[in-house]
Protein backbone atom coordinates (compact mmCIF):
# COMPACT_ATOMS: atom_id res chain seq x y z
CA UNK A 1 0.00 0.00 0.00
CA UNK A 2 1.40 3.36 -0.89
CA UNK A 3 1.79 6.13 1.91
CA UNK A 4 -0.10 8.47 -0.67
CA UNK A 5 -2.80 6.41 -0.48
CA UNK A 6 -3.58 9.04 2.66
CA UNK A 7 -4.65 11.71 0.14
CA UNK A 8 -8.29 9.29 -0.70
CA UNK A 9 -8.25 8.46 2.90
CA UNK A 10 -8.36 11.79 3.90
CA UNK A 11 -10.87 13.06 1.40
CA UNK A 12 -13.00 10.49 2.33
CA UNK A 13 -12.80 10.52 5.90
CA UNK A 14 -13.73 14.32 6.28
CA UNK A 15 -16.51 14.18 3.84
CA UNK A 16 -19.67 14.88 5.87
CA UNK A 17 -21.28 12.21 3.46
CA UNK A 18 -19.69 9.78 3.74
CA UNK A 19 -18.67 9.72 7.91
CA UNK A 20 -19.49 5.77 8.44
CA UNK A 21 -17.15 4.20 5.99
CA UNK A 22 -13.36 4.11 4.97
CA UNK A 23 -11.18 3.20 2.28
CA UNK A 24 -7.88 1.77 2.60
CA UNK A 25 -6.12 0.53 -0.52
CA UNK A 26 -6.25 3.06 -3.01
CA UNK A 27 -3.98 2.99 -5.69
CA UNK A 28 -2.76 6.52 -6.44
CA UNK A 29 0.60 7.89 -5.52
CA UNK A 30 1.26 11.03 -3.87
CA UNK A 31 4.26 13.45 -3.66
CA UNK A 32 6.02 14.07 -0.90
CA UNK A 33 4.36 17.94 -0.95
CA UNK A 34 0.99 15.71 -0.72
CA UNK A 35 2.16 13.71 1.94
CA UNK A 36 3.56 17.14 4.08
CA UNK A 37 0.32 18.41 3.18
CA UNK A 38 -2.30 15.75 4.33
CA UNK A 39 -0.53 14.17 7.39
CA UNK A 40 -1.93 17.17 9.64
CA UNK A 41 -5.11 16.60 8.40
CA UNK A 42 -4.72 12.73 8.76
CA UNK A 43 -4.32 13.58 12.50
CA UNK A 44 -7.56 15.96 13.00
CA UNK A 45 -9.71 13.11 10.77
CA UNK A 46 -8.68 10.31 13.18
CA UNK A 47 -9.83 12.48 16.64
CA UNK A 48 -12.94 11.73 15.19
CA UNK A 49 -12.89 8.13 15.55
CA UNK A 50 -12.46 8.64 19.49
CA UNK A 51 -13.16 7.52 22.35
CA UNK A 52 -14.10 3.95 21.47
CA UNK A 53 -17.13 2.03 22.99
CA UNK A 54 -16.97 -0.20 25.70
CA UNK A 55 -17.56 -3.70 25.02
CA UNK A 56 -20.77 -4.76 23.91
CA UNK A 57 -21.52 -1.18 23.13
CA UNK A 58 -20.59 -0.56 19.74
CA UNK A 59 -22.66 2.06 18.82
CA UNK A 60 -22.22 4.72 15.95
CA UNK A 61 -22.82 7.48 18.41
CA UNK A 62 -19.84 6.50 20.84
CA UNK A 63 -17.78 6.51 18.07
CA UNK A 64 -17.81 10.35 16.83
CA UNK A 65 -16.69 12.19 19.95
CA UNK A 66 -13.97 14.51 19.51
CA UNK A 67 -10.03 13.41 20.85
CA UNK A 68 -10.49 16.09 23.01
CA UNK A 69 -12.09 14.81 25.97
CA UNK A 70 -10.74 14.13 29.59
CA UNK A 71 -8.59 11.05 29.87
CA UNK A 72 -8.55 8.22 32.40
CA UNK A 73 -5.30 8.83 34.37
CA UNK A 74 -2.90 11.24 34.86
CA UNK A 75 -0.55 8.11 34.06
CA UNK A 76 -1.91 7.67 30.71
CA UNK A 77 -1.17 11.50 30.17
CA UNK A 78 2.28 11.43 31.26
CA UNK A 79 3.24 8.23 29.32
CA UNK A 80 1.57 9.33 25.67
CA UNK A 81 3.32 12.61 26.10
CA UNK A 82 6.69 11.19 26.40
CA UNK A 83 6.53 9.32 23.34
CA UNK A 84 5.05 5.91 22.74
CA UNK A 85 8.06 4.71 20.76
CA UNK A 86 8.20 1.18 19.16
CA UNK A 87 8.44 -2.55 19.75
CA UNK A 88 11.91 -4.35 19.02
CA UNK A 89 13.29 -8.04 18.56
CA UNK A 90 16.60 -9.06 18.87
CA UNK A 91 19.92 -8.43 20.42
CA UNK A 92 20.47 -4.46 20.68
CA UNK A 93 24.20 -5.52 20.12
CA UNK A 94 23.37 -7.37 17.08
CA UNK A 95 25.53 -6.24 13.79
CA UNK A 96 22.63 -5.13 11.95
CA UNK A 97 19.44 -3.14 12.85
CA UNK A 98 16.26 -3.35 10.54
CA UNK A 99 13.60 -1.25 10.79
CA UNK A 100 10.19 -1.94 9.01
CA UNK A 101 7.74 0.59 8.47
CA UNK A 102 4.52 -1.15 8.27
CA UNK A 103 0.59 -0.59 8.36
CA UNK A 104 -1.43 -3.53 9.64
CA UNK A 105 -4.01 -2.67 6.87
CA UNK A 106 -1.29 -2.78 4.47
CA UNK A 107 -2.23 -6.55 2.32
CA UNK A 108 1.75 -5.70 1.15
CA UNK A 109 3.01 -5.42 4.83
CA UNK A 110 0.80 -8.88 5.67
CA UNK A 111 2.48 -10.34 2.73
CA UNK A 112 5.71 -9.76 4.30
CA UNK A 113 5.70 -10.47 7.06
CA UNK A 114 4.24 -14.11 6.16
CA UNK A 115 6.80 -14.66 3.69
CA UNK A 116 9.88 -12.58 4.70
CA UNK A 117 9.36 -11.58 8.49
CA UNK A 118 9.02 -15.06 9.23
CA UNK A 119 12.08 -16.45 7.76
CA UNK A 120 14.23 -13.45 8.84
CA UNK A 121 13.23 -13.75 12.69
CA UNK A 122 13.95 -17.76 12.12
CA UNK A 123 17.10 -17.21 10.62
CA UNK A 124 18.66 -13.75 11.81
CA UNK A 125 16.55 -12.51 14.60
CA UNK A 126 16.48 -15.55 16.93
CA UNK A 127 20.55 -15.54 16.25
CA UNK A 128 21.66 -12.66 17.25
CA UNK A 129 22.16 -11.49 13.83
CA UNK A 130 19.72 -8.93 13.33
CA UNK A 131 17.87 -6.76 15.74
CA UNK A 132 14.33 -5.51 14.08
CA UNK A 133 12.33 -2.74 15.03
CA UNK A 134 8.23 -2.54 13.64
CA UNK A 135 7.18 1.14 13.22
CA UNK A 136 3.97 1.42 12.80
CA UNK A 137 2.26 3.55 10.10
CA UNK A 138 -1.91 4.57 10.56
CA UNK A 139 -3.12 4.32 6.94
CA UNK A 140 -7.15 4.48 8.74
CA UNK A 141 -8.38 4.24 11.46
CA UNK A 142 -8.36 0.64 11.81
CA UNK A 143 -4.93 0.14 11.78
CA UNK A 144 -4.70 2.47 14.81
CA UNK A 145 -6.85 1.03 16.35
CA UNK A 146 -5.01 -2.43 15.89
CA UNK A 147 -1.90 -0.70 16.65
CA UNK A 148 -3.41 0.35 19.95
CA UNK A 149 -4.58 -3.37 20.61
CA UNK A 150 -1.46 -5.12 19.94
CA UNK A 151 0.30 -2.36 22.51
CA UNK A 152 -2.22 -3.02 25.59
CA UNK A 153 -0.53 -6.69 25.99
CA UNK A 154 2.43 -5.02 26.51
CA UNK A 155 5.83 -6.34 24.98
CA UNK A 156 5.68 -9.89 25.32
CA UNK A 157 2.75 -9.82 23.76
CA UNK A 158 3.11 -7.35 20.80
CA UNK A 159 4.66 -9.45 18.31
CA UNK A 160 2.39 -12.37 18.66
CA UNK A 161 -0.32 -9.95 18.72
CA UNK A 162 1.22 -8.38 15.17
CA UNK A 163 1.68 -11.85 13.89
CA UNK A 164 -1.89 -12.44 14.33
CA UNK A 165 -3.01 -8.96 12.82
CA UNK A 166 -1.22 -9.45 10.10
CA UNK A 167 -1.93 -13.12 9.14
CA UNK A 168 -5.88 -13.12 9.71
CA UNK A 169 -5.99 -8.87 7.88
CA UNK A 170 -8.31 -10.37 5.32
CA UNK A 171 -10.66 -11.04 8.18
CA UNK A 172 -10.88 -8.54 10.57
CA UNK A 173 -10.26 -5.76 8.16
CA UNK A 174 -12.58 -6.67 5.56
CA UNK A 175 -15.91 -4.47 6.15
CA UNK A 176 -16.93 -0.99 5.96
CA UNK A 177 -18.75 -0.81 9.35
CA UNK A 178 -16.51 1.08 11.90
CA UNK A 179 -18.25 -0.84 14.49
CA UNK A 180 -17.63 -4.44 13.20
CA UNK A 181 -13.41 -3.71 12.32
CA UNK A 182 -13.51 -2.80 16.61
CA UNK A 183 -15.45 -5.86 17.29
CA UNK A 184 -13.10 -7.78 15.26
CA UNK A 185 -9.87 -6.35 16.75
CA UNK A 186 -11.21 -6.82 20.06
CA UNK A 187 -11.57 -10.42 19.22
CA UNK A 188 -8.25 -10.72 18.91
CA UNK A 189 -7.15 -9.17 22.13
CA UNK A 190 -9.13 -11.05 24.06
CA UNK A 191 -7.93 -14.36 22.34
CA UNK A 192 -4.31 -12.75 23.14
CA UNK A 193 -5.56 -13.03 26.84
CA UNK A 194 -6.23 -9.63 27.29
CA UNK A 195 -9.30 -8.70 29.24
CA UNK A 196 -12.60 -6.69 28.46
CA UNK A 197 -11.36 -4.31 31.26
CA UNK A 198 -8.39 -3.71 29.28
CA UNK A 199 -9.34 -3.14 26.39
CA UNK A 200 -11.80 -0.23 27.33
CA UNK A 201 -8.86 1.40 28.79
CA UNK A 202 -6.24 0.88 26.11
CA UNK A 203 -8.92 1.64 23.34
CA UNK A 204 -10.18 4.93 24.99
CA UNK A 205 -6.75 6.15 25.50
CA UNK A 206 -7.22 9.41 23.73
CA UNK A 207 -3.95 11.24 24.45
CA UNK A 208 -1.92 7.42 23.25
CA UNK A 209 -3.55 7.93 20.31
CA UNK A 210 -3.10 11.21 19.66
CA UNK A 211 0.81 10.54 20.61
CA UNK A 212 0.95 7.27 17.99
CA UNK A 213 -0.33 9.80 15.24
CA UNK A 214 1.87 12.55 16.39
CA UNK A 215 5.03 9.89 16.27
CA UNK A 216 4.09 8.38 13.12
CA UNK A 217 3.57 12.22 11.65
CA UNK A 218 7.43 12.75 12.76
CA UNK A 219 9.14 9.61 11.89
CA UNK A 220 7.11 9.38 8.37
CA UNK A 221 8.45 13.32 7.89
CA UNK A 222 11.93 12.69 9.16
CA UNK A 223 13.09 9.46 7.06
CA UNK A 224 10.94 10.25 3.54
CA UNK A 225 8.50 7.19 3.77
CA UNK A 226 6.39 6.92 0.68
CA UNK A 227 5.10 3.46 1.14
CA UNK A 228 4.83 0.35 3.30
CA UNK A 229 6.55 -2.00 4.02
CA UNK A 230 9.62 0.19 3.64
CA UNK A 231 13.04 -1.21 5.38
CA UNK A 232 15.90 0.80 6.99
CA UNK A 233 18.97 -1.61 7.43
CA UNK A 234 21.50 0.10 9.19
CA UNK A 235 20.06 3.20 7.94
CA UNK A 236 19.80 2.46 4.32
CA UNK A 237 16.58 2.66 3.12
CA UNK A 238 14.90 -0.50 0.38
CA UNK A 239 11.44 -0.53 -0.43
CA UNK A 240 9.64 -3.40 -0.20
CA UNK A 241 11.59 -7.09 -1.52
CA UNK A 242 11.47 -10.75 -1.55
CA UNK A 243 13.43 -12.49 1.30
CA UNK A 244 16.16 -13.77 -1.05
CA UNK A 245 16.97 -10.00 -1.76
CA UNK A 246 16.63 -9.10 1.78
CA UNK A 247 19.15 -12.34 2.97
CA UNK A 248 21.55 -10.96 0.47
CA UNK A 249 21.94 -7.23 2.08
CA UNK A 250 21.92 -8.79 5.46
CA UNK A 251 24.75 -11.68 4.61
CA UNK A 252 26.71 -8.60 3.00
CA UNK A 253 26.23 -6.19 6.06
CA UNK A 254 27.16 -9.13 8.26
CA UNK A 255 30.20 -9.66 6.15
CA UNK A 256 31.37 -6.14 5.54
Amino acid sequence: MNISAMVAILAFLISAAATSTLLRSPEAMASSAEMAAVVPAFRQALKSAFPMPPSGAFSAAAMTPALAQETTTATTEAAAAAGPGDFSLGSPDAPVKIVEYASFTCPHCAHFAEEVFKPLKRDYIDTGKVHYTLREVYFDRYGLWAAMMARCGGELKYFPVADILFSTQSEWAATDDPTVAIGNIRKIGLTAGMTDAQLDQCLNDAPMADALVKQFEANMKADQVEGTPTLFINGEKHPNMSYDDLKALIDTALAG
